[in-house]
């Protein structure tokens, strides 16, 4: 783990100390949302959904994301990311108990919304703290530990769920487990001290959406590092949306769903403690990038083929790999690329492109999967995934280069 040297504004105790209650906070936060993965479209399915409508249902999370997180990159710098975090972890207690208790589509919408916009506030609270912790290897090192932490949340979460929503009728206490790790993810967010209270006084047309959209036209680091992400996103959110469903269909129980879900989170977790490394290994970023978004391409462009649980579990190991690389590099660019005050900012409008591959995937696969089945809709979103990266590949050989 990183020693907690960065900036020399920040003392290393202080910096050791926050990276690992912002770490603690969102690994709750993850296996919150990991659950939902595996919960959610069982319980739609329970109750009927076709297709289309549980797209819906799935996409639902991500549109107060789509339209806030910019909005909410300014509310960060201004409040600071403790308070923000924090905020974030009682919203989504908020969602979850509406799911419990409020039974039906009405529920499972509106807890969708309010759990989507706290995920968003909490991780933009703790990219926000983080990025300003170090640069070079070194914050690719933070980076790639705080997010070996959330693989870690990512794995327990979908082996979590699949164990209580087979012990139980129905969806039982679920969301109310959930809820639980929610609150503990607010508990831990409250010890943070020092630069993660730190509040910025901006101004609205520093951090607004005209500001972002100067930024992201005149930054090729913003650009590249909000390309990756929506790429990266666009295979996990086709990936963790349907393959619940898919492998439902093949008449397979909670648990080997949640097992092979959990499988594509832990191979991610372990590489990660070694981006920086495999970064030099592949000889930058940029082409470190590259082979990250075509091991997500290949994973997802043959999923749907194959019927069989060692080969959707190898699929998965590729997906696990690409997005493994891919997230944490994207936040790195970006955070490099950017002065301070601007970060937050940009770290939400990454965000922001982020939730909306994320709203429209499940959407967009959903209406392919009722006009041509698994196999065509999983063998598409390959391909797109492999069209993104042949573009990225033209930008980078026009003289783009990656922050490094």
């Amino acid at each position: 783990m990183p020693d907690g040297s960065g900036p020399a504004a920040i003392p290393a105790a202080e910096a050791r100390r926050n990276f690992f209650l912002v770490c603690l906070a969102l690994t709750f936060c993850f296996i919150v949302y990991s659950m939902l993965i595996v919960a959610v479209p069982v319980y739609g399915l329970r109750l009927g959904a076709s297709p289309l409508v549980l797209g819906a249902i799935l996409s639902s999370q991500y549109l107060l994301p789509l339209l806030l997180a910019i909005p909410l990159g300014g509310v960060v710098t201004r409040y600071g990311g403790r308070a923000t975090l924090v905020a974030g972890a009682f919203i989504m207690v908020a969602g979850l108990l509406a799911m419990h208790f409020w039974y039906g589509y009405s529920g499972l919408v509106l807890g969708q919304l309010l759990v989507g916009l706290a995920h968003l506030q909490m991780v933009l609270s703790a990219q926000t703290i983080i990025s300003n912790l170090g640069t070079g290897p070194r914050l690719e090192q933070y980076f790639g530990w705080y997010s070996t932490w959330l693989s870690g949340g990512q794995v327990v979460g979908p082996l979590l769920a699949g164990v209580l929503l087979t012990a139980q009728q129905g969806v039982g206490d679920v969301f109310l487990v959930m809820a639980l790790f929610a609150l503990l993810g607010g508990v831990a967010g409250l010890w943070l001290t020092g630069q993660a209270r730190e509040r910025l006084a901006i101004r609205r047309r520093e951090t607004g959406f005209r500001a972002q959209w100067a930024l992201m036209r005149t930054s090729r680091g913003v650009q590249l590092s909000v390309l990756v992400t929506a790429v990266g996103m666009f295979a996990l959110g086709v990936y963790g949306s349907y393959l619940p469903v898919y492998l439902e269909s093949l008449a397979m129980s909670p648990v080997v769903i949640g097992v092979l879900v959990s499988l594509r989170a832990g191979v991610s977790m372990l590489i990660r403690p070694f981006m920086a490394r495999m970064i030099a290994l592949a000889g930058g970023r940029g082409p470190a990038v590259l082979l990250a978004l075509g091991s997500l391409s290949a994973g997802l462009t043959f999923l749907g083929f194959s019927e069989q649980i060692v080969i959707i579990g190898i699929l998965a190991v590729l997906i696990g790999i690409g997005s493994g690389l891919t997230q944490p590099l994207s936040m790195v660019i970006l955070a490099e690329s950017v002065d301070r005050e601007k970060r937050s900012g940009a770290l939400g409008m990454r965000l922001m492109a982020n939730r909306a591959i994320h709203f429209l995937a499940p959407l967009v696969f959903g209406l392919m999967l009722e006009l041509g089945g698994f196999a065509l809709a999983f063998g598409l979103s390959g391909l797109a995934v492999a069209v993104a990266i042949l573009g990225m590949r033209r930008l980078l050989e026009a003289g783009h280069q990656v922050p490094s």
